[in-house]
């Protein structure tokens, strides 16, 4: 145990998971109430709508993703950090403010969601790569863990709260709650020791272009491996929100209390699976690819069952396996590049892992109205099976060229 949680004897690393936790609760009944909106008040059970919304807030950090990086690395990512998280909760507000008024409505959603994505574009590469001047690199891949683990543990409650909060007073006041929760963080960010902080070099004189991050990466074959395996498994595979929702209203024919229950059992999975990576010293490929075939076999059965119970230690086994292969991915990306661009090279991740998601979501929305919701979870899994025979290419692309005769 103390192995598993030895991030925690730094203290500005425990004000800091103290108050990411609160505010990750808070963004987790953000998300449940803002599907629900979309979902069941701003639309007649549209998973395609979900999906569109999915797609403006997860999708700018594609787009931003060079910019972004380039302010991670060359900008105090503390103090970057207090700008962006005070800008998410004036977003929340706004959003609440209009569903308490009764003015929303479905293109003010898909607006305040685009407006969340670009300002969490330049967020996520900041938050992730903070965590390394934190702890220092050697504690870095269990200080991952147990920020997911913080994050998942939120994603068990926070699911409950809006459950709650929705069936007593609606979302309104859901989106409220989540502006307040910004408060911790910022309260942690403002009372760090300065002085116990691993300040990483900062990137000067560089160009910061994405072309040459993406030639950096392309010189080194895990980091092409570990993305184009995020990449497979993220566009497909990690669409929660639609697979969740959409069994839950369509296939079980249940309420706001069934989808946040769900997710709160996917939630669980994903605590076991973080823990499970904090207790190693070090990530791997090769529990990239088995957590990656570990999702594709859960999500296949998860996919094919018809008791709701059932359905739950499915969406735990699911969570638990994406929970091993994202947190293992962020660890491998991070030290595998140097700190000088890590802040380039992670907003690539995040724009893969939290841009590329919303690329399939649409799709799989489309699936989930045309065909079922257990088409679309068909389809999330088979990107788990997809993302591990990535691994093979590598191999083979290595034989390929050796056996190729040189040009006369």
């Amino acid at each position: 145990m103390g192995r598993v949680f030895r991030s925690l004897r730094g203290y500005n690393y425990r004000l800091w998971i103290i108050g990411t936790t609160v505010s990750n609760i808070g963004t987790w009944m953000q998300r449940i109430a803002q599907d629900w909106l979309v979902l069941t008040e701003l639309t007649p059970h549209s998973g395609l709508a979900v999906g569109i919304v999915m797609s403006l807030q997860f999708g700018p950090p594609i787009l931003l993703m060079s910019v972004a990086g380039l302010a991670a690395d060359r900008c105090d990512r503390r103090k970057l950090l207090m700008f962006t998280q005070s800008a998410l909760a004036v977003s929340a507000l706004g959003l609440g403010v209009l569903v308490l008024t009764g003015l929303v409505s479905l293109w003010q959603v898909y607006v305040f969601a685009g407006i969340t994505g670009c300002i969490g574009a330049f967020d996520a590469p900041a938050r992730q790569t903070f965590v390394a001047e934190l702890v220092g690199d050697a504690d870095l891949p269990n200080a991952v863990a147990l920020n997911s683990t913080s994050f998942n543990a939120a994603q068990l409650i926070g699911p409950a709260l809006a459950g709650l909060m929705m069936a007593v007073t609606g979302p309104g006041w859901v989106f409220v709650v989540n502006a307040l929760s910004f408060a911790a963080v910022l309260l942690s960010l403002m009372t760090m020791r300065p002085g116990a902080l691993y300040p990483a070099p900062r990137a000067r004189g560089a160009a910061g272009s994405l072309v040459a991050t993406l030639r950096y990466v392309w010189s080194r074959p895990r980091l092409v491996l570990a993305l184009g395996m995020l990449f497979v498994l993220g566009t497909y595979g990690l669409n929660f929100p639609i697979f969740i929702s959409t069994m839950s209203v369509t296939a079980f024919h249940g309420g706001p209390g069934l989808y946040g229950t769900l997710s709160s059992a996917m939630a669980v999975g994903s605590i076991v699976g973080a823990l499970i990576t904090a207790s190693r010293r070090q990530p791997s490929v090769r529990m990239l690819v088995l957590s990656a075939l570990a999702f594709g076999i859960a999500g296949t059965i998860a996919a094919t069952v018809s008791r709701i119970w059932l359905f739950g230690l499915l969406l735990a086994a699911l969570g638990a396996a994406a929970q091993l292969f994202t947190t293992s991915t962020n660890s491998l990306v991070q030290l595998d590049t140097e700190p000088e661009m890590r802040g380039r090279v992670m907003a690539i991740y995040m724009g893969i892992f939290l841009g590329c998601t919303p690329l399939g979501a649409p799709l799989l929305g489309w699936m989930a109205d045309a065909f079922g919701p257990r088409w679309a979870l068909f389809a999330g899994a088979a990107s788990g099976f997809a993302a591990a025979s990535l691994a093979l290419l590598r191999p083979l692309a290595s034989r390929l060229q050796r056996t190729v005769p040189p040009t006369p």
